[in-house]
């Protein structure tokens, strides 16, 4: 799964690598503090679905790569990557400030690579 913001790779997430006992440890916590109650916007959610989980973990992986917080952004894509297993791109585009986000399940993510130009 890739995470890309204005169509530049930012993390990659390999779901054949096992995640370590105590990252999934910080995701089932991360589940329970949500099942307490999210914001989204203006609303306060009580136990959220899936879906509104996902919103919320992808307003805070928007945050995290903004703040250059790759520890956040890592277990934000982790979470995403874990939870919603049919997901193959989150698609971040910046407009000025305004964000919008795609979570894409059709198209699968291939790494992307740098090409040198030579100018003469």
């Amino acid at each position: 799964m890739g995470v890309l913001l204005d169509g530049v790779a930012q993390l990659e997430y390999d779901r054949e690598k096992p995640l370590p006992d105590h990252q999934a440890t910080y995701l089932d916590k991360m589940d329970e503090k949500m099942a307490e109650g999210i914001t989204l916007g203006d609303e306060e959610i009580k136990n959220p679905d899936v879906n509104q989980r996902a919103q919320f973990v992808v307003a805070n992986l928007v945050h995290a790569l903004k703040t250059d917080n790759e520890q956040v952004a890592g277990a934000m894509c982790s979470y995403l990557a874990l939870r919603l297993p049919d997901l193959k791109q989150i698609k971040i585009t910046d407009h000025a400030g305004e964000v919008s986000v795609e979570f894409d399940y059709e198209r699968e993510y291939t790494n992307q690579v740098a090409v040198k130009f030579t100018l003469h």
